[in-house]
């Protein structure tokens, strides 16, 4: 057990944990990052599973801040594997020289400000313990696997997986029959490449997900020098939007073109591949009668790319609006169902009622499986949070402030947790973004927060509880102008039994968010209480 003292602790060694370090180095302020894996990555580290890439172009999911690094670095596809993203990741901590200020295989377990010193004490589940002025929790808003609870899954004799936590090793699923538990983003990225190695995959369906094409492949120089020359402008442009990169976002309803005029849009949109679906229109999130124009356009799109059309009903969404769940993006998902080794369970119909010695039972019939993966998503934006017990002034806890749902201020700062920061934490755009703006935006934010703090000899800041209870009611109020609310989603907290329904990210945009971010640093005192004295 060790004791340790440091301006700033940094939870995880992720792209936001990464990032932060350099701002602190570059600040004077001495600085440290514990993270429960093995090594850097965070989401890159866990996410393993066949067929792991981000579904972010990776031209803009790449820091920003160092045009050397913009331009040193070539990534090899429209959309980088996991594989290549670690490699990323670790180059940056290289270059940078950010590993020496890092701890890996220290799990956090509680953190508690002492009112009496005005600082964080850090415990981990080795039992060091950390004392820092600063906090800054950089978990991840993907990062607690919602395991799942199926009655005799202990005694299933095969072997078992979560996407979410996927072995180091390489998985071989040759000659075997697999199942595969959920259609999420980590499912949809891996059910084509389980297939073409299976013996034989069985996928069970509880929500179908839409899903729209990435059109991936190698990136060449000529495009990768194009993008790099026009680095400045379009890194300005994600800024500037409403979801943190350079799509094309209509300004035109839905409704206000003809059907074939409405027709060739998507189809351009779908060709484009991406999210770009999600802007054709000004009002698909906004208007059901628009919304509903998208989803009818992505049926026959999946209705065209699978053969059995029962099998093709069972993939189309008909519980959710287009684009309230989060969207996928795929390569050859849905032609996948169109394999004789590939077979689909409507667990809807036919809900799992256990696990076997043999397999999964479903609807009195039991589907015999050498393995059985599953894709059942994260406690999202909240979980990583709570399963540390955080403890602000007077012994407040996190658990309990936020048993009806999140508190924030701007999804940054929770009052009565003096210079504790959460990086894309609720209330935030952050899922709802190209997460690599978001990163930056935050942790620039708060870089700039510890600057002012430390030029005026500042104690502590926190937020104000009016401020945090008028940021909650803004986010509230965006989301209810949405149809976010009409969908069973992690978004509003609807996977995990118990969790409070209430929507989780900010839905106005980054653009907005950025706007109000950028007038409550100029005011200094808007929304939060300083102090330069221990009391």
């Amino acid at each position: 057990m060790t004791s340790t003292a440091v301006d700033t602790l940094i939870v995880g060694a992720g792209f936001s944990g990464i990032y932060m370090l350099k701002k602190c180095r570059e600040l004077g302020l001495s600085a440290l990052v514990v993270e429960a894996g093995g090594d850097v990555g965070g989401t890159w580290y866990w996410n393993r599973y066949p067929g792991a890439r981000c579904d972010v172009e990776s031209m803009t999911y790449s820091y920003s801040f160092s045009d050397e690094l913009q331009h040193h670095w070539t990534w090899k596809e429209r959309y980088a594997q996991q594989t290549e993203i670690l490699d990323y990741i670790d180059h940056v901590v290289e270059r940078f020289d950010l590993r020496r200020d890092m701890r890996f295989k220290t799990r956090v377990t509680s953190a508690a400000f002492d009112d009496a010193v005005n600082q964080w004490r850090i415990e981990t589940e080795g039992g060091d313990n950390i004392f820092a002025k600063y906090c800054v929790m950089a978990l991840g808003c993907l990062s607690t696997p919602n395991l799942p609870h199926f009655e005799g899954l202990e005694c299933f004799k095969g072997d078992t997986y979560h996407t979410g936590l996927w072995p180091h090793e390489r998985v071989n699923f040759s000659g075997k029959r697999v199942g595969i538990v959920g259609t999420g983003s980590s499912a949809i990225q891996s059910i084509p490449v389980i297939a073409a190695e299976a013996d034989h995959l069985t996928v069970f369906q509880r929500t179908a997900n839409f899903s729209v094409p990435a059109w991936n492949g190698p990136l060449d120089a000529e495009a990768t020098n194009a993008w790099k020359a026009n680095y400045p402008e379009l890194r300005a442009r994600a800024r500037a939007s409403r979801v943190g990169d350079i799509f094309e976002n209509s300004e035109t309803s839905a409704l206000d073109v003809s059907a074939e005029e409405r027709e060739a849009v998507f189809e351009k949109r779908w060709q484009q591949g991406s999210f770009n679906m999600l802007a054709s229109f000004a009002d698909l999130i906004t208007n059901r009668k628009a919304n509903d124009y998208a989803v009818q356009f992505v049926h026959k799109k999946i209705r065209e790319q699978v053969k059995d059309p029962a099998v093709a009903d069972l993939l189309c969404p008909t519980d959710h609006p287009f684009g309230t769940k989060r969207l996928c993006v795929d390569t050859d998902y849905y032609k996948t169902f169109n394999r004789n080794n590939v077979s689909l369970v409507d667990v809807r119909t036919a809900p799992i009622e256990k696990v076997t010695t043999k397999g999964l039972k479903s609807d009195g019939k039991e589907y015999e499986l050498d393995a059985i993966v599953f894709a059942t998503g994260f406690d999202a934006m909240t979980g990583a949070l709570l399963n540390i017990d955080i403890q602000g002034r007077d012994g407040m806890a996190f658990r309990e402030k936020w048993a009806n749902g999140p508190r924030t201020y701007l999804g940054l700062a929770v009052a009565g947790f003096p210079n504790l920061f959460t990086v894309t934490g609720p209330a935030s755009p952050s899922v709802l973004s190209n997460m690599m703006t978001s990163i930056e935006q935050h942790i620039e934010w708060i870089a700039d927060c510890m600057e002012y703090m430390e030029a005026r000899g500042l104690t502590t800041i926190e937020a104000e509880q009016e401020a945090e209870d008028a940021w909650m009611q803004h986010v509230t109020d965006a989301a209810d102008g949405t149809l976010f609310f009409e969908s069973n989603t992690w978004y509003v907290g609807a996977n995990i039994p118990g969790k409070s329904r209430v929507i989780y990210p900010y839905v106005g945009g980054v653009d907005a968010y950025r706007g109000i971010c950028d007038k409550v640093a100029a005011a200094g005192d808007e929304g939060v209480v300083q102090r330069s004295a221990i009391v």
